[in-house]
């Protein structure tokens, strides 16, 4: 299962940002991009990541992952395509086996949200007028 070595790598990536910021006390959300074409079974790398995140900044983080379409253009005719899955990459257009894939394989981290430990900015009580 690849995608237990997925999520140790998100993890280490994301602790290593932590770290890098300082004074981070937990981590709520990692938001990925994850390709259809990039071979990621999105609910299972959910439930290695909720799993690996045990015991770490990340324990009880929520993993976001968004899908990110398979695209290709035909090299030929300029036509673009969704692929689909299982992609179809022969040019639905012209028929030519020739193409570009665009989009698909992507998997990144998009953003982070955490907590520092930070003191938060004093507010002013308001001011009451004597009569």
């Amino acid at each position: 299962m690849h995608e237990m070595s997925i999520a140790l790598a998100v993890i280490g990536q994301v602790e290593e940002a932590a770290r890098r910021a300082g004074d981070v006390t937990a981590v709520h959300a990692v938001c990925l991009e994850v390709g259809e074409l990039a071979g990621v079974v999105p609910d299972s790398l959910s439930f290695c990541f909720e799993l690996a995140c045990a015991g770490t900044v990340l324990e009880g983080a929520e993993l976001v992952a968004d899908t990110v379409p398979g695209r290709a253009r035909c090299a030929p005719c300029a036509h673009e395509w969704a692929v689909g899955m299982p992609p179809s990459l022969s040019c639905p257009n012209c028929g030519e086996g020739t193409s570009d894939l665009l989009s698909g394989r992507e998997l990144r981290i998009t953003s982070v949200r955490w907590d520092d430990g930070g003191t938060p900015a004093p507010t002013r009580e308001p001011i009451v007028e004597e009569r």
